[in-house]
């Protein structure tokens, strides 16, 4: 008996969230090592976040590279080796004694791992996996699960710092992160030349061009740049930003799990949502809420449960962008690419994370608070807002006529 398409998606589907689980939740968990690295190693903040914003850059200005590898030859080849290449970047990571160390490792290494094993390649698998009805929903469940990494590798990493120390704990995520590479091969034969709702009649420079000839692409870039601001200045500093008004190194990593909780949520509903209406005006209502939240926080005492508050309701708001985002390449501009395109979204992604991730502590370093960044992200949430709304969300006419 031949399997149906729908439980080869399933199982697509499955391996995908695991795989996302350890490449999203490891990398959401560095923010808790920051304190332990720095103060071991002697360095100041800023070379941690420099090293964290490399790692964002380098995995952005890679991911195009990756997509359209994985487009062209497979995304199993490309998972199993990033996934591989991750591991060698944490253990490498726990050896380092010099900024420069930290640099190779945790920035370069891990940045161009990420490439292969994130959102942009894994999620197009997802896409090319079902059809065009199913699809917002398999990519919130996706996001939804991936996200869950959050969830589940912080606390595994800060339980690992007080039993181990940060070395071991790295030592051990680099065991863990081994995982991914048997697990790629759920991916293979299922490149962009095949899967359902595929066209064969475009190549790679054709594609490109036709993105950059859309005013929709270069909005949704635009904006996916705020959320890579947003995202990596959280995930690196707010443990810290927490110390330093008098909260605990439990109470931080307990708001990054608690973010990771409220992804969950609210990527699954963000890829419901997606399907039932207009995926810019979500975006659009997402980054609002964003800096409404900011704004908030800045101006409401600090407390444990202002903490918590926060983090779940940032939680909420945090990676529903991802499903809305791709699926929003996908129903533009078609899934034969979708990992291509995708990856130039993400690269302007990470160019916001790197902005984030380093700002924050050379902001830091330089005048004693992070409070300027968080209002800078207050400003960059509005503009995001802005941007989504002019967007043509309706298939390019390639498609249209496709389908007549």
């Amino acid at each position: 008996m031949t399997p149906s398409p729908l439980r080869g998606a399933v199982v697509v589907l499955a391996c995908g969230v695991i795989i996302l689980i350890l490449s999203f939740g490891i990398r959401t968990s560095f923010g808790i090592f920051l304190n332990p690295v720095t103060e071991s190693l002697g360095i100041g903040r800023e070379a941690f976040a420099l090293a964290m914003g490399v790692q964002n850059l380098l995995w952005g200005l890679a991911q195009p590279f990756a997509g359209a590898i994985a487009d062209r030859y497979g995304p199993g080849r490309v998972v199993a080796v990033c996934g591989a290449l991750y591991a060698l970047g944490l253990y490498l990571m726990a050896q380092a004694g010099t900024p420069g160390e930290l640099m190779l490792s945790a920035g370069f290494l891990i940045g161009i791992a990420l490439s292969g094993t994130g959102f942009p390649v894994v999620l197009a698998v997802i896409s090319r996996s079902v059809s065009e009805q199913k699809r917002s929903l398999f990519l919130g469940i996706g996001s939804a699960g991936g996200s869950s990494g959050q969830l589940l590798m912080v606390p595994a990493g800060h339980l690992l710092l007080g039993e181990f120390g940060w070395v071991t704990a790295l030592l051990i995520l680099a065991a863990i992160t081994c995982v991914t590479v048997p697990l790629a091969a759920a991916f293979a034969g299922r490149s962009g030349s095949s899967g359902v709702g595929v066209t064969r009649d475009q190549s790679i420079a054709e594609a490109v061009q036709e993105a950059g000839r859309h005013s929709g692409f270069w909005f949704l870039t635009a904006g996916f740049f705020v959320c890579g601001f947003h995202v990596a200045f959280i995930a690196t500093h707010l443990p810290a930003f927490i110390l330093d008004k008098g909260g605990t190194a439990a109470i931080g990593a307990a708001a990054l799990a608690v973010i990771g909780l409220g992804n969950i949520i609210g990527s699954f509903t963000c890829g419901v949502l997606g399907g039932r209406y207009s995926k810019k005006y979500v975006l659009s209502a997402l980054y609002l809420g964003r800096a409404l939240t900011f704004t908030l926080f800045m101006l409401v005492p600090l407390s444990d449960a202002s903490i918590l508050i926060f983090a779940a309701v940032i939680g909420m708001l945090w990676l529903g962008t991802v499903p809305l985002t791709s699926g929003l390449v996908g129903q533009m501009f078609g899934v034969r690419y979708m990992a291509m395109l995708f990856g130039f979204v993400f690269f302007s992604h990470q160019l916001g994370s790197f902005l984030g991730a380093w700002f924050g502590g050379y902001i830091f370093d330089r005048t004693g608070s992070y409070e300027p960044v968080w209002w800078i992200a207050v400003a960059l949430g509005l503009v995001a807002a802005v941007l989504h709304w002019p967007i043509k969300e309706a298939p390019v006419s390639r498609l249209s006529e496709q389908r007549v």
